[in-house]
């Protein structure tokens, strides 16, 4: 008896175990919940925008409380970054192998090369699935939003590829100042995220004669139209 009271009224031994499970606000199992929580988000922010999308909105998406949101983000500015990250990173990483392969493939370097190798990941995921179609909805919103926290995270996410493509660009064409090549991938830009996001009015400009295009032909032909654009003439 005397053995079972000082067991009782010894304190609990502290483990790491013990120390995790008592942390306010921490889930029994973490399981996927991060996971669900951006996959959820990516496709709310790409409908609504930053703005016109809630955490309360996300939790009820992603079937969670909204405490539980917020025990992996400290707020919404942070889950949207991390959603833009996760994806946009990917994007970025996928051109970067791209042009290394061009640049160690021991052909000669054309700009048709470069423009598609620019393009192509972006293509892929458009056509991924239902995440990757809302990623690129949700890169258009980004890029008209003029505040400086969004253009910080374009920075962050997409300059290192950029400008490695304007480099190699610079490169194949000497006669074209460096500027203007950047300029000319900012149109690049811009373009391709207006016909990806289904804005082209394909079918009204071609008098209903193109109804459907494949994504394909539809990179075939934005890969002739902008190469034929970075290498024209300066005015």
């Amino acid at each position: 008896m005397e053995a079972e009271a000082q067991a009782a009224a010894a304190p609990e031994k502290k483990t790491e175990a013990t120390e995790r499970r008592r942390k306010p606000g921490r889930p029994r199992k973490d399981g996927n919940h991060r996971e669900t929580i951006l996959n959820k988000a990516e496709i709310a922010f790409a409908e609504g925008g930053y703005a016109g999308i809630s955490i309360r909105d996300i939790a009820e998406r992603a079937g969670v409380n909204q405490g539980l949101i917020r025990y992996y983000f400290e707020s919404k500015q942070q889950l949207f970054d991390e959603v833009y990250r996760r994806r946009g990173g990917l994007l970025s990483g996928r051109r970067h192998v791209l042009l290394d392969q061009l640049l160690e493939g021991g052909k000669p370097l054309t700009v048709k090369a470069i423009v598609r190798a620019y393009l192509q990941p972006q293509w892929d995921l458009k056509y991924s699935g239902e995440a990757g179609s809302a990623f690129v909805r949700l890169q258009a919103r980004l890029h008209a939003e003029p505040e400086e926290h969004a253009l910080r995270l374009r920075r962050e996410v997409y300059d290192a590829s950029v400008k490695r493509y304007v480099d190699a660009l610079a490169k194949v064409l000497p006669d074209i100042p460096k500027r203007t090549i950047g300029l000319r991938m900012a149109f690049l830009v811009g373009t391709y995220l207006f016909m990806l996001n289904d804005l082209g009015r394909i079918e009204d400009l071609t008098e209903g004669e193109i109804r459907h295009i494949s994504k394909d032909e539809m990179l075939d032909h934005m890969v002739e139209f902008l190469a034929a654009g970075i290498q024209a003439a300066v005015p």
